[in-house]
């Protein structure tokens, strides 16, 4: 065994050792998430993307379908809220007028052709067809089962039971 060997081997194992991080799941800023009573007077977070990759939050109320931000009114139809958790969300790219629209990508995913959407459904047929059909022997056994049982209660009532 070589020199470069042992140092490979050496790093494998420091590596091995060191403790895994977890990775911390996303949540919302404390005071930035909307509650059910602000929900219904339309409020929503606002998740604004800036041009620098930045993310600010903001809680925002819509009123007649527009909420301002940065001075500039902005859409807040139903086709621009998201729901994150029971929290409504619009996500804001700062250098656009119209948020983020999850309809309307789906759309656009459909002309391109990179909506996977018939690739699920082709996938579960060719699932179905590999695993093959069950046989109906259960109902079968259900009508076997119920005639035994007649059987035994019409001979108990002709017998007279005893």
């Amino acid at each position: 065994m070589g020199l470069n060997e042992r140092l490979k081997l050496m790093e494998l194992k420091m590596n091995e050792d060191e403790p895994k991080k977890r990775e911390k799941k996303f949540r919302l800023p404390f005071g930035k998430k909307v509650g059910k009573a602000q929900a219904k007077k339309n409020f929503v977070t606002i998740m604004k993307i800036n041009e620098n990759g930045n993310i600010d939050f903001k809680k925002t109320q819509i009123q007649s379908q527009v909420f301002m931000e940065d001075g500039v009114p902005r859409l807040g139809t139903p086709d621009y809220v998201l729901r994150y958790k029971n929290n409504p969300m619009v996500i804001l790219p700062s250098w656009s007028n119209k948020p983020y629209s999850p309809a309307q990508q789906f759309e656009t995913s459909l002309t391109d052709g990179s909506n996977i959407k018939g690739y699920k459904i082709l996938l579960a047929a060719m699932h179905e067809e590999s695993l093959g059909k069950k046989k109906q022997v259960g109902n079968l056994l259900k009508i076997g089962l119920g005639l035994a049982l007649a059987a035994i209660i019409g001979y108990a009532f002709l017998t007279g039971g005893g």
